[in-house]
């Protein structure tokens, strides 16, 4: 959520909701995104968001027959994407994910920089309030004072803090990794390992709304980015059942690897294999010569942080998520 919060007239501003976008209208979402992330110096909308614009994608099928314009892409079922127009020109964006089936419908949003001050963003928040039925949480990316006054101005009250946590890779001095006995570690396949590492991600981010909804179409959408790389997948199994996996990122422009998923499946727990899976992507991410290293982490998850804590990684910068009351 990157915004302002002064409400003022604005005959020429219109807000359309659509369930699909057409090429043209993601094509100027993604340069809206870009901008924004730009001057606030991180993304406005998570990866996630930014995966559901790219379906809509440019192509010569795009063109409709006679030249009135291009198709949309296809709709992807509980995502809505709200554009504000002012004068005809793209200048703020939401996207309302509606998929969970027990928690409220979660958002994002964005005004352009060159905008800002003018209630946009209160409009946007207004125009998601009134999509899902006042029942809503907000991401605020940065957790900047700006997106936090909005969010109080919308009636809307903190309900998580997720941390970006980073440690150099340059110094990087680790014991060689402990596995529990009879586990084996390897590569992801993919194909091969879809439905068992889709099985065992549920099962160990249940509790999670995001981490532990994802679907074979989210799967394959992160395997087609340019930055997938099986070899940083690392697979734990006992007897040829999966039981933990390491999923590491490469963000070569920023010089970061990530600690992208980490997962041990329920039961499996406590027995040091996310400790030895923690060490083995840390040291294939040294490996590529990559300077620092970075996580996300859940605030009141104090076993994990205390855990990443010991491995030397310290809160690099908060996001924040913002609910009505329930």
């Amino acid at each position: 959520m990157s915004s302002d919060d002064t409400v003022r007239a604005f005959p020429a501003r219109s807000i359309e909701t659509h369930s699909a976008l057409t090429p043209d209208q993601a094509e100027a979402v993604r340069a809206l995104l870009a901008e924004a992330a730009a001057v606030d110096g991180q993304q406005p909308v998570s990866e996630q968001g930014r995966l559901q614009l790219q379906q809509f994608t440019a192509s010569r099928s795009d063109s409709v027959e006679g030249g009135g314009g291009r198709r949309a892409g296809e709709a992807r079922e509980g995502v809505s994407h709200l554009l504000l127009n002012v004068d005809g020109e793209l200048v703020g964006y939401a996207q309302l994910e509606d998929t969970d089936p027990v928690e409220a419908p979660a958002a994002e949003l964005v005004v352009h920089p060159a905008h800002r001050g003018h209630g946009h963003g209160r409009a946007l928040g207004a125009a998601l309030l009134a999509a899902s039925g006042k029942r809503l949480r907000v991401w605020a990316h940065g957790g900047h004072p700006a997106a936090r006054h909005l969010a109080q101005v919308l009636g809307l009250t903190l309900f998580r803090e997720l941390r970006q946590m980073r440690r150099p890779l340059s110094d990087l001095k680790l014991p060689e990794p402990a596995l529990p006995e009879g586990v084996s570690v390897r590569s992801f396949v993919p194909g091969k390992d879809d439905a068992a590492w889709l099985a065992v991600n549920a099962a160990a981010f249940a509790h999670h709304p995001e981490q532990g909804s994802l679907t074979q179409r989210d799967l394959d959408d992160r395997k087609a980015q340019p930055w997938f790389d099986p070899a940083g997948f690392f697979l734990a199994e006992r007897r040829g059942e999966l039981i933990g996996f390491h999923w590491t990122k490469v963000h070569a422009e920023e010089g970061l690897g990530e600690v992208y998923v980490l997962g041990v499946r329920p039961g499996e727990q406590g027995g040091g294999l996310g400790k030895a899976l923690t060490t083995i992507g840390l040291r294939h991410l040294a490996g590529q010569q990559l300077p620092t290293a970075m996580l996300y982490v859940d605030a009141d998850n104090q076993a994990a942080v205390s855990v990443y804590e010991r491995l030397g990684f310290t809160t690099y910068e908060t996001d924040l998520m913002y609910r009505t009351e329930t």
